[in-house]
């Protein structure tokens, strides 16, 4: 049978245009459907974004910094307009490029919802296209527990857009989002609090990482709320928010920020149309192939729920348009040793096992960490600490983990996620001689087992 296109994706975030662009490159007739924005939630309501508001939040540091080494400023004042007018025109500039990246790839792009209407057809602003392949790229969606009030509070997808900078912000959740928010609400002047439900946030990250970044939130100020979860949200007369706590106590806030998860974004995607099952959490089933279990649909990012993260939807993007149509090229996506950041305050970089990973895994471990007041800050009064640690095999001498929080620790962990990749060593990391003075020196000239 003839098919309009070798390959019909839905969905033009960052995993969707990567298969979309590759496999146009590999000669196949492609065409993409998007109903809300070029680049998907990274470039528009996500990671990008969130950087550019990191940027404008970490000036304060600076600004603060900048007596120690003679500067005399008068007293600064932030504009939250300035900021987000600035961003949505960088961002409006992204989605230009992205635009331009599918068409210049002799990609056809759609604009308006797609729905699948059979294994092999998709309907997009009543008409309908057939396909040989369905790529489902439609990424995730935040959403807030149902809760009384629940419509009052904000996600991720509102923050970018507030029209003020609010005065007091409750932020809920224990997760990257929340914790990253918290930071930026903080930095650019909000009375903020961090609630959580748990015990400590950032769980699934090292125990030194999370204790070390709580401990220097509450240097610099912020509110923690720790085994609290909020029952009901009311609007007061005066415009204020009042959010009622399971434990009867009252938070008062201005704006409440929910980031408690992302569910993946299946509404009117037609999949009762399809063999294409769910897995128990919700996300697309698919197989080490992303393919689903109708076998002409595949699905990638963060619809299939593995790893939630930008550039692992590159990967599989990659994946799926070179298994497709240059097979000779295709090498499956590697999932271990993936470097993350997180852009909380001060910032963290992981790669690796975490301490309690590779003891639950059965290695005999051997700790080296550091903790070191940063060389930027002993001409000020500023306390923060940074903190570097390796969690390495006793029995083989190879590194199985690196974990920083401090000033670049996104930027540092990079290089040490191609070591790890590679295999290295503890013996290797000694051998390796330090930029000087740096604070990335310190991972290799660690020499003593901590524990």
């Amino acid at each position: 049978m003839a098919y309009d296109f070798d390959l019909f994706v839905i969905g033009a975030g960052s995993g969707g245009v990567r298969a979309a662009r590759f496999a146009a490159g590999f000669g196949a007739k492609v065409a993409v459907a998007e109903s809300r924005y070029l680049g998907g939630t990274c470039v528009n309501v996500g990671c990008v974004p969130k950087k550019l508001l990191v940027y404008g939040a970490h000036v304060a540091d600076e600004l603060e910094q900048a007596a120690g080494f003679g500067w005399t400023l008068e007293e600064g004042h932030f504009d939250w307009g300035t900021l987000i007018a600035n961003k949505n025109r960088e961002i409006e500039r992204l989605n230009g490029i992205y635009r331009n990246l599918l068409v210049n790839s002799g990609v056809t792009l759609l604009t308006g919802h797609a729905r699948i209407t059979g294994a092999h057809e998709v309907e997009v602003e009543g008409q309908r296209y057939s396909a040989a392949n369905i790529l489902i790229a439609t990424g995730g969606w935040p959403q807030v527990p149902d809760i009384p009030g629940k419509e009052l509070a904000i996600t991720s997808n509102e923050a970018f857009y507030l029209k003020d900078l609010p005065r007091r912000v409750l932020v809920v959740g224990g997760g990257y989002i929340a914790v990253e928010f918290a930071g930026i609400f903080q930095g650019l002047g909000a009375d903020t609090c961090l609630l959580y439900r748990g015990d400590l946030f950032l769980r699934g990250f090292d125990g030194s990482v999370r204790t070390h970044l709580k401990e220097e939130l509450e240097k610099r100020g912020m509110n923690l709320e720790f085994n609290a979860d909020i029952q009901r949200i009311d609007k007061l007369d005066d415009g204020s928010l009042k959010a009622t706590l399971k434990d009867g106590r009252v938070l008062l806030a201005d704006c409440i920020f929910y980031a408690t998860g992302r569910r993946p974004m299946l509404d009117n995607l037609g999949l009762e149309n399809t063999g294409v099952e769910l897995d128990p959490r919700g996300f697309i089933r698919v197989d080490a192939q992303y393919q689903t279990t109708e076998p002409s649909i595949l699905a990638i990012g963060d619809v299939i729920g593995r790893v939630q993260l930008t550039p692992v939807a590159l990967a599989e993007g990659m994946a799926v348009a070179r298994r497709l149509f240059k097979p000779e090229q295709y090498r499956a996506v590697d999932y271990q040793n993936i470097p993350t950041a997180v852009f909380s305050q001060p910032p963290i970089g992981t790669v690796g096992l975490t301490e309690e990973q590779a003891l639950a895994a059965g290695h005999k471990v051997q700790i080296f960490e550091s903790r070191f007041r940063a060389m930027k800050l002993t001409l000020t009064d500023i306390q923060e600490k940074t903190l570097m640690k390796l969690v390495v095999d006793a029995d083989t001498d190879k590194v199985l983990g690196c974990h920083m929080v401090g000033p670049d620790a996104g930027e540092i962990i990079q290089g040490l996620g191609i070591a790890l990749k590679a295999g290295a060593t503890k013996q290797q990391f000694d051998e390796t001689i330090g930029v000087h003075p740096t604070a990335a020196e310190e991972f290799v000239t660690m020499r003593t087992v901590t524990r």
